[in-house]
């Protein structure tokens, strides 16, 4: 039985996703030279190209809002979690061109070309097409709801702060709201990927979500039981932490046979 797809306070999303994307503002105007060159997890992908990547990611809306919409159904924020390694080798060339192109300058330069993107969408989200009920905007899988769209905007700039503050040895101050809704979809996407009951997943305290195929738990205690801290879990769906890695640093505790979830990781590509 697939998923049901969860629903989102859209007021909180916009709330949460301006902080998210403000929180990222002051980090990337904080960035040196020295810094912009510094290598990431993700590949060849230097400081540069990550933000580059998420200078993409913030401007999407605005520069894709009013674009006439694909001829195809609408999707969910389920099908993009399915759908995004499809996107590897185009997103790559993107962050590339944007890194050699409008990102390639000084860090003053680099900053002002991120706070443009962000103003941007500050203004869409703060204006009445983000609250029109019912609006789709295009994207790379189809037309998608905007309010359902800005979820994964969500969990866009919460996977790539982390891959910031990776990169530069720091902590990243996240939304937490964007923190919850990025660790709720991952958990929905990973129980519509690998359905069942025989797994209860727990993410306190936003998420729980049951999986894997199996016996179904009903009452009392479950047999197989997953729990683990939200950044935790963001890391592990989306492959930026190994399975027996989190397990052996006492950050995931497994117990029952089939609670060993690495092979139907990571979830998001």
């Amino acid at each position: 039985m697939p998923t049901k797809t969860r629903t989102y306070d859209p007021a909180k999303v916009r709330a949460a996703l301006a902080g998210q994307t403000e929180a990222l503002r002051g980090a990337v105007r904080g960035l040196t030279a020295a810094q912009l060159d510094l290598p990431t997890r993700l590949g060849d992908w230097r400081v540069r190209e990550l933000v580059s990547h998420l200078g993409m990611v913030v401007s999407w809306v605005p520069a894709h809002l009013d674009e006439p919409l694909p001829e195809a159904p609408a999707i969910t924020p389920l099908d993009w979690a399915r759908r995004t390694r499809t996107a590897a080798a185009t997103i790559n060339d993107i962050a590339e061109e944007l890194a050699a192109g409008p990102f390639a300058g000084t860090p003053a330069e680099v900053a002002a070309e991120f706070d443009r993107r962000c103003a941007e969408l500050h203004a869409v989200l703060a204006g009445p097409a983000a609250a029109e009920a019912g609006r789709l905007i295009g994207m790379r899988f189809g037309p998608m709801p905007l309010a359902d769209f800005l979820v994964t905007r969500l969990v866009e700039t919460v996977v790539h702060a982390d891959d910031l503050a990776d990169a530069l040895g720091t902590d990243f101050p996240h939304d937490w709201q964007a923190v919850a809704a990025a660790t709720r979809l991952l958990a929905d996407a990973f129980a519509d990927q690998v359905p069942g009951g025989a797994v209860e997943l727990r993410i306190p305290p936003y998420a729980v979500v049951q999986a894997v195929e199996g016996p179904r738990h009903t009452r009392g205690t479950p047999p197989n039981v997953v729990e683990t801290d939200p950044l935790t879990w963001i890391r592990l769906a989306t492959g930026r932490r190994a399975w027996p890695d989190a397990v052996e640093a006492a950050e995931v505790h497994a117990g029952g046979e089939r609670s060993d979830l690495r092979g139907w990781l990571p979830v998001l590509g």
